[in-house]
């Protein structure tokens, strides 16, 4: 009797493939568009033979280029998203010709894979940076069409003016490379010289919140990002310190950004408190809560709050 051999039309192959660029995008290489340019000009190989716009790959397959090989569908190519609470005095670059502490240094070592950072702070900035082993992740995360809010708290020489508030929630205050404006600028209090301010926009370019105050004629003496899209710095992850999401929170990034058929490793969640954020954004957070958006008027007239006092490793009132 001869044995029966199953064909399997066109359509059920495609629908049991994934995209070559979106693994690769996934695996850490890079956005879906670099890396569709990457099998245009035939850098990638999947199984030996040279790699095709439009390829499909399952489980099993073997993907090669010039940096690395992956094998489609093993674990350790899951997404993966991981805090850092960084320092002043560490740089966000894995090179540096000046030799100094790099904050790649610090985190826990891949196999097969490479951590890429989601937006960067300046040597003399601290607090949240998050790393992700998805490249296409960190290009959402990123991209300015995307408008993720960054918040942080400001430290600065002096004290802002009504007139300067109204104008950087307003009209904004005109830097060399474009204007900016604030969603959010809280004044909360200060003793002396030295006064903290909160404040929210929705974009990272080059040390734009130095640059904001000091066209006011401020200085910043301290600055620390302790927020990034619906992600807080964690109370209680302490400078220099890292901190792994679970895979629900690392699901719940994933659907936020719309990326929610991405690959996300097995393994029990961690317990963390519900939190409310702004809509339309899913709750996630390892122990920090996110206030709700506050109204500009209430923000102005609300009373300083004791934030230059505190004791929190963070330095920040929660």
């Amino acid at each position: 009797m001869k044995k029966k051999i199953e064909v399997v039309s066109e359509p059920e192959i495609i629908e049991r493939g994934e995209k070559l660029q979106k693994v690769l995008a996934q695996a850490g290489f890079g956005s879906r568009r670099t890396m569709e340019e990457w099998i245009a000009s035939g850098g990638v190989s999947v199984n030996g033979e040279p790699a095709t716009q439009g390829m499909r790959v399952v489980t099993g397959d073997l993907i090669r280029t010039d940096r690395r090989t992956i094998r489609v569908g093993e674990r350790e190519h899951d997404v993966r998203i991981l805090l850092y609470h960084k320092q002043e005095g560490e740089i966000v670059s894995r090179d540096d010709p000046e030799k100094r502490t790099t904050v790649f240094d610090k985190l826990p070592k891949l196999r097969g894979q490479k951590w890429t950072a989601i937006g960067r702070l300046d040597f003399n900035t601290s607090g949240l940076l998050i790393f992700t082993t998805s490249g296409e992740l960190a290009n959402r995360l990123m991209h300015p069409r995307f408008a993720v809010e960054r918040e942080y708290a400001v430290r600065v020489q002096g004290k802002l003016s009504e007139e300067q508030m109204e104008q950087m929630l307003g009209v904004g205050i005109e830097l060399e490379d474009g204007r900016v404006s604030f969603d959010k600028l809280l004044d909360e209090g200060g003793e002396g010289f030295n006064h903290w301010y909160r404040v929210m926009l929705k974009e990272g370019r080059n040390r734009i919140v130095r640059r904001t105050f000091e066209a006011l004629g401020l200085t910043v003496s301290r600055l620390i990002r302790v927020r990034f899209g619906l992600i807080n710095l964690p109370p209680r992850l302490k400078r220099g310190m890292t901190a792994e999401l679970g895979s629900g929170e690392v699901e719940q990034v994933l659907e936020w950004v719309g990326l929610e058929d991405a690959s996300v490793p097995p393994g029990e969640d961690l317990e963390v408190p519900e939190v409310a954020l702004n809509p339309p954004a899913k709750p996630v957070s390892r122990a920090a809560t996110l206030k709700p958006p506050v109204r500009r008027e209430a923000q102005r007239r609300a009373k300083p709050s004791s934030f230059a006092k505190t004791k929190s490793n963070t330095g920040i009132k929660r």
